[in-house]
């Protein structure tokens, strides 16, 4: 498996499968509703992100096919001893590719490119009752570093 740069030409792509993972998140929290009817809509936010300098967009790839997208940014803290970082915003491995390794070979990955890029230190996050999420997260050594808490503005 490998990370493959996105580019415009992925862009249907990305929206199908930012949109099955969005989906696939709205049961775990009313501010996860998606707003959008099909993956068509997001197709500008990801040129958006592929505009970004801090945001890298990379395919998942493995065996020449496709298997799913991870959004990366990066970031400092200044004010921190280790103040470089990557967060995995997104990652997400297709239904019918999962359980054959593709998310930790995709962790792997990230972690020796942020490396590269002179990241400290790696994070990601997940809901907190997606209980598969955490337990692939600790699985492949992630800890536990703070909760991040949401409140909906009426």
């Amino acid at each position: 498996m490998e990370l493959v740069e996105a580019t415009r030409d992925d862009l249907e792509t990305l929206a199908e499968y930012w949109y099955a993972l969005a989906t696939e998140m709205e049961q775990y929290d009313e501010l996860n509703e998606v707003a959008l009817d099909g993956p068509e809509s997001a197709e500008s936010g990801f040129e958006r992100q592929l505009d970004r300098e801090d945001t890298t967009v990379f395919l998942l790839v493995a065996d020449e096919t496709e298997v799913g997208y991870l959004l990366l940014r990066e970031g400092e803290h200044p004010s921190r001893v280790h103040s470089a970082y990557a967060d995995i915003v997104d990652l997400f491995v297709a239904p019918d590719h999962r359980g054959q390794g593709h998310g930790g070979d995709a962790l792997e990955a990230v972690k020796r490119v942020a490396s590269e890029r002179g990241a400290e230190y790696v994070t990601v996050s997940c809901e907190w009752h997606n209980d598969g999420a955490r337990r692939f997260y600790e699985d492949n050594g992630f800890a536990e570093k703070q909760v991040t808490y949401a409140q909906r503005l009426d």
